[in-house]
C-alpha cells in the first residue's frame, strides 16, 4: 500500500465523523492525537507515554470504557506529559462523541500497512493528511499550506546550509522547515556525514525554528517536526506580539504570513517597529528583515500579497526601509489561483540583508508569472516546471549571471530590472510594476472555472459585509 493509498483511507474516515458534527480541521487535529500513539509504537518510542496510555491499551477498550479512557488519555498527556508530547496534548479534547465512531478510527489505524508507510517515510504520510485537508475548501485550512511547489522552489533558491539558523515566524503546519531540513539532510546523507557531534545536534535542536498562533495549528506543527526528526522549538504565539522581539539572529527566513489586517483595525503590539501598522503583511516583512543577521549573507524569501507593492503611507516607508537596510534583488510575480482563495495576488520577495542599514538595493529583478498564464486550481494545479524559466533566469542569485530578456523584439519578456532609481522615481516607490500585454483574463477559463471564481468572489463579499456589519455594532455599542 503506497503512502498516497494509506492517506486517502484514513481521509475517508471524515466521512464517518459527519454525524457528530466534526469538521475537516478537527477531524486532523482528532487524528494527530490518535496516530501520535500508533506512531510510537511503530516507531519504538513509546518509552515516552505512560505504559498505561500505550497503543495497545487504547485499542483493547470499546464502548463507553474506550470513550472515557481515551478522554483520560488527552487529559493527562496535556497535564502531565513532558516535551513534545505535553505541547501536543495541552488542552486538547475530543469532538468525537459517538464511541463507536472512536472505536472505527482506531481499528482503522491499526490495520493499515504500517511497513510500507515506515518504508515510504512516516512524515511523508502525515504530511499527505496536511495536504488533503488544505485543498479541502470546506476546512478552511488553505491559511495554513503553502503549495508544496512553490515551498520547494523557495527552499532550492534559498539553499539552507548546514549549521545555519533557519525560521519561519508564521509557519502553519511548518512545511518552510521542513523543506528546508529535507534540503539539508539530502545534501549532507541525513546527517550521517557531519562528523561534529555538536553540529548534529544544533541541526536536529536549533536549526529549524518557528512560531505560530492558533493552537490547532500548532499541534500539527509540532507532530509534522517530530515525524521528521527536528526538536527544535516551534512557539506557540504571536509573531507581531512582544515574543517576537526575542526571534533575532537568523541566517535565513522562509515564510507565508498572513494577510490582512489586525481584528478592529488596531495597530501592531510589538513595541519596536518603527513603523507600526495594522497592517499584518507590513509589519510581519518589518520583523523578518530586522531578524535576519546583518552580515551581507543572511536572506529570506517570503510570500506577500500585492498591496505590500503599492501601500502609501507606512508602506511606502518601509519599502523604502527594505531597499536600504536589505539588497532586494528579486520579486516573482506569482499566478493566481494557487492559494486556497482564487482572488489573492501574490508575489515572492527574495532579499539580502546587508552589512550597514543603507543603500543595499541597487536593481530589482521582477519575474512576471501572473499575466499571460492558465488559471490553476484543482483542476489545473501548479507544477514544478512552471517555474523551470524563473529559476534560469534567477541564477542562483548572482546579479552578473541574469541575462534581461527584454528586447525590442520581445516587449512580453518575463524578466525585467529596474534600477534603484528607477523604483525611487515612481510614485510613492511602487513596486507594482508591469508591462506584458496580455488577453482578457476569461480568455483562458473554461466556464466551469468562471463559475467557481464568481461563487468564491461572492463568498468573500458576503464575508466582507459581515466583517463590515460586525465593525459598524461594534462601533455604536
Amino acid at each position: 500500500m503506497t503512502t498516497q493509498e494509506i492517506v486517502s483511507k484514513l481521509w475517508n474516515l471524515c466521512n464517518v465523523l459527519r454525524d457528530d458534527g466534526i469538521t475537516y480541521h478537527q477531524y486532523v487535529t482528532e487524528l494527530t492525537y490518535i496516530l501520535f500513539l500508533k506512531m510510537a509504537k511503530e516507531t519504538g518510542t513509546e518509552e515516552q507515554i505512560p505504559e498505561k496510555y500505550h497503543w495497545d491499551k487504547l485499542k483493547a477498550k470499546s464502548g463507553v470504557e474506550l470513550k472515557k479512557f481515551y478522554n483520560e488519555l488527552l487529559s493527562e498527556l496535556g497535564d502531565n506529559g513532558t516535551g513534545r508530547i505535553r505541547e501536543i496534548y495541552q488542552g486538547a479534547a475530543t469532538n468525537i462523541d459517538e464511541p463507536k465512531n472512536l472505536e472505527k478510527i482506531i481499528a482503522t489505524i491499526d490495520s493499515l500497512d504500517w511497513y510500507s508507510a515506515r518504508e515510504e517515510g512516516l512524515g511523508n504520510l502525515y504530511e499527505g493528511l496536511l495536504e488533503k485537508n488544505a485543498n479541502e475548501k470546506k476546512s478552511g485550512a488553505g491559511q495554513y499550506f503553502t503549495p508544496r511547489v512553490l515551498i520547494d522552489v523557495m527552499t532550492k533558491l534559498m539553499k539552507p546550509q548546514v549549521g545555519e539558523r533557519c525560521n519561519d515566524p508564521a509557519c502553519g503546519t511548518f512545511g518552510f522547515m521542513i523543506a528546508a531540513h529535507q534540503y539539508v539532510a539530502e545534501r549532507t546523507d541525513n546527517f550521517f556525514d557531519i562528523a561534529d557531534a555538536d553540529l548534529a545536534k544544533f541541526e536536529k535542536e536549533e536549526a529549524f525554528t518557528g512560531c505560530e498562533l492558533v493552537h490547532d495549528t500548532h499541534r500539527l506543527a509540532l507532530m509534522n517536526a517530530m515525524l521528521h526528526d527536528i526538536a527544535a522549538p516551534i512557539t506557540l504565539g504571536d509573531t507581531l506580539s512582544n515574543i517576537g522581539k526575542s526571534m533575532h539572529d537568523y541566517d535565513l527566513v522562509l515564510t507565508n504570513p498572513p494577510f490582512g489586517t489586525k481584528k478592529g483595525g488596531e495597530r501592531a503590539t510589538r513595541d519596536d517597529f518603527t513603523y507600526p501598522t495594522s497592517n499584518k503583511q507590513l509589519n510581519f516583512l518589518q520583523h523578518i528583515y530586522r531578524s535576519l543577521k546583518n552580515n551581507g549573507k543572511a536572506r529570506a524569501a517570503v510570500v506577500l500579497p500585492d498591496n505590500v507593492l503599492f501601500a502609501d503611507g507606512d508602506g511606502e516607508k518601509i519599502r523604502l526601509d527594505l531597499l536600504d537596510k536589505c539588497n532586494l534583488h528579486t520579486i516573482l510575480r506569482l499566478p493566481t489561483g494557487i492559494f486556497y482563495a482564487q482572488g489573492v495576488k501574490t508575489n515572492v520577495f527574495f532579499f539580502t540583508r546587508g552589512k550597514t542599514d543603507k543603500g543595499n538595493t541597487k536593481e530589482v529583478w521582477i519575474y512576471d508569472l501572473r499575466n499571460d498564464m492558465p488559471s490553476f486550481g484543482k483542476t489545473n494545479p501548479l507544477k514544478p516546471e512552471h517555474f523551470d524559466d524563473f529559476i534560469a533566469c534567477y541564477a542562483d542569485g548572482d546579479l552578473s549571471k541574469r541575462k534581461e530578456t527584454y528586447s525590442e523584439e520581445n516587449p512580453n519578456g518575463r524578466w525585467r530590472k529596474f534600477s534603484i532609481q528607477d523604483i525611487l522615481a515612481r510614485d510613492k516607490t511602487s513596486l507594482d510594476i508591469t508591462w506584458m500585454k496580455t488577453e482578457s483574463d476569461t480568455d483562458n477559463y473554461t466556464l466551469a472555472e468562471l463559475l467557481d471564481q464568481i461563487k468564491e468572489k461572492s463568498q468573500n463579499i458576503a464575508k466582507a459585509v459581515s466583517e463590515l456589519e460586525q465593525l459598524i455594532g461594534e462601533v455604536e455599542e
